[in-house]
């Protein structure tokens, strides 16, 4: 348990890592890799040269600092960053050097603002907050390892098959090398894929979206070539140039809190951008096995149709389900006169239309799109709880980062 001094000192240095939060993290990130080189075998260095990373962390921090009396607020934004730990196989004996470096970077921001009782109960309470990681992410690895078919890490999976889905997005099929039993996992969940490319110092780690439901022996994941972009590209261009049927990749068990709820009958829609179009294939899969009786909108964006995956596996899940429905869109479509059903970017008028101010919506994609498709399902009505979305890299809050 904290002090009372302690909690009145976090609390009171708050609004100064609010404003100083990324430099902070930025010196931070900078130092433990120079000292530790081996940690970026873990961190994904696209992240990183981004700057998600630091910012990720640098409102992680806050949020703590702020709540660090009620720490129990934050536990759902500690769940999500925990599921990514877990799938990237973050340790108790990595947390110690966290704080020893986000405490020296602290110490060099603040510089003489950062007094001895200052820099003396930040220790205490990273200790606590480390230790609130700690915990949750044990429960997770333990439910990871226990459950049927599960393992801890990373497990060899063969390419069992290798799928164009459009002009930038292909389909690995995996089958894990031992033949055990593959083990569920929720509609929406992603898995880790860790490469080791050739020349390059550090191995690569991606989390990729499970595109299919659960229940078969097999998992996908569709990845976008990601062409114009470095160095985020070197995995996705690795696995659509070099990564053949019956090569092995490193897999981690699945993960993520961005999961459909099976148990609700409310109606649902699902609002993709691009390859944000991933988890909602899973989930949109998974009503079909369930033959669900739930009022089902499917919503996809992309630039033309040259780069839509699934249409077509998109429409027979739509038509075996009794109350569903598909819309698709293309900012600069082909064929003017082809099959979809708006052109540009989703506008509210269109939304008014065909989403009923009592749906669930799930919104995945790009950050200009779920800023925009957020912004608009907020301003209809939809309740902030109806309103559930991913964006895929390190958790961030949508409303502070710029498009």
């Amino acid at each position: 348990m904290l002090s009372q001094k302690t909690i009145k000192t976090i609390k009171a240095t708050a609004p100064v890592l609010e404003v100083h939060g990324k430099t902070i993290t930025t010196h931070f990130y900078k130092r433990m890799f120079q000292d530790h080189p081996e940690l970026l075998h873990i961190f994904n260095h696209a992240n990183q040269q981004q700057g998600r990373q630091q910012t990720a962390l640098a409102n992680t921090v806050y949020a703590a600092a702020k709540h660090i009396d009620q720490l129990e607020q934050i536990i759902p934004v500690v769940k999500q960053i925990a599921h990514k730990h877990r799938s990237l196989a973050v340790k108790p004996e990595h947390y110690p050097i966290v704080g020893k470096y986000l405490l020296i970077a602290i110490k060099e921001v603040l510089g003489d603002q950062a007094t001895d009782d200052i820099m003396t109960a930040w220790e205490e309470a990273y200790g606590v907050i480390a230790n609130v990681f700690i915990e949750v992410e044990a429960e997770m690895y333990r439910d990871a390892r226990e459950q049927e078919g599960g393992w801890d890490d990373f497990k060899d999976f063969k390419v069992v098959k290798k799928q164009k889905e459009s002009a930038c997005i292909t389909s690995f099929y995996l089958k894990p090398v031992d033949n055990h039993v593959l083990p569920s996992f929720q509609p929406g969940q992603y898995i880790t894929v860790q490469l080791q490319i050739p020349e390059e110092t550090y191995t690569f780690n991606r989390q990729y979206s499970l595109s299919c439901a659960p229940g078969n022996d097999y998992y996908r994941i569709s990845v976008k070539r990601e062409a114009d972009t470095e160095p985020n590209g070197k995995v996705s261009n690795y696995l659509h140039d070099f990564v053949e049927e019956d090569d092995v990749l490193a897999v981690s068990a699945p993960a993520g809190d961005f999961t459909l709820n099976m148990e609700e009958q409310a109606p649902v829609a699902f609002i993709s951008g691009g390859v944000g179009l991933t988890p909602m294939m899973s989930m949109l899969e998974a009503l079909s096995q369930h033959k669900s009786t739930r009022e089902i909108t499917f919503i996809h964006t992309a630039r033309n149709e040259h780069v839509h995956a699934f249409q077509a596996d998109t429409v027979k899940l739509v038509e075996s389900l009794k109350h569903a429905q598909a819309f698709f869109g293309y900012e600069k479509p082909v064929n003017t006169e082809g099959n979809h059903h708006f052109r540009g970017y989703i506008t509210k008028d269109f939304l008014q239309k065909v989403i009923a101010g009592n749906k669930i919506c799930y919104v995945c994609g790009p950050i200009p799109f779920l800023k925009n498709v957020v912004q608009i399902l907020t301003e209809l009505g939809i309740p902030k709880e109806n309103i559930r979305y991913e964006f895929f890299g390190p958790a961030l809050d949508l409303q502070t980062i710029s498009a």
